[in-house]
């Protein structure tokens, strides 16, 4: 399997763990998931001009928008995937490691923190939401749950 395709399959599957976790967390601790939904709506508003939003929650609804954040949701753990063999080397993939991946997750909740939470209104790291610390634990569970499905996917490859 070439880089590209490998990139791919561990960005997917790193994607899933953190799906799994949010499931799992929902179903068994009554904690909420994401709503990739409103990635969509951001995005698709976004052809109208309208890039900021004091909460996209209020914005309209637009057609197709579950299926284009989930859609974005999987293009982006995609996206780290790369950046993470870029980082490491494509031997990584023969032998990977946790802390490279872990990493890579870790830093990753930049992207939500100073870029889509902003953008949707709800502040700087979910600073005016009703409990911003609870949305940044969260954030950072979600997305070192995604590190960690990266490396275990690495892993599966290695391995298969």
């Amino acid at each position: 399997m070439d880089f590209f395709w490998q990139a791919v399959a561990v960005g997917i599957g790193g994607t899933v763990i953190m799906d799994l976790w949010a499931y799992i967390q929902k179903k068994f601790l009554n904690i909420p998931s994401l709503n990739y939904a409103l990635v969509g709506r951001w995005l698709l508003l976004m052809r109208k001009g309208k890039f900021f939003h004091s909460t996209i929650i209020q914005a309209p609804e637009q057609s197709g928008e579950k299926t284009i954040g989930w859609m974005v949701h999987y293009l982006i753990g995609i996206i780290f995937s790369v950046l993470l063999i870029l980082l490491e080397g494509s031997s990584w993939l023969q032998d990977p490691t946790l802390w490279p991946a872990l990493l890579i997750g870790i830093v990753s909740v930049v992207a939500p923190f100073l870029l889509m939470q902003p953008c949707f209104g709800f502040g700087i790291a979910a600073a005016k939401t009703p409990a911003p610390w609870v949305a940044r634990k969260r954030s950072l569970v979600a997305h070192t749950s995604f590190g960690i499905g990266l490396w275990l996917s690495a892993l599966l490859l290695a391995f298969s």
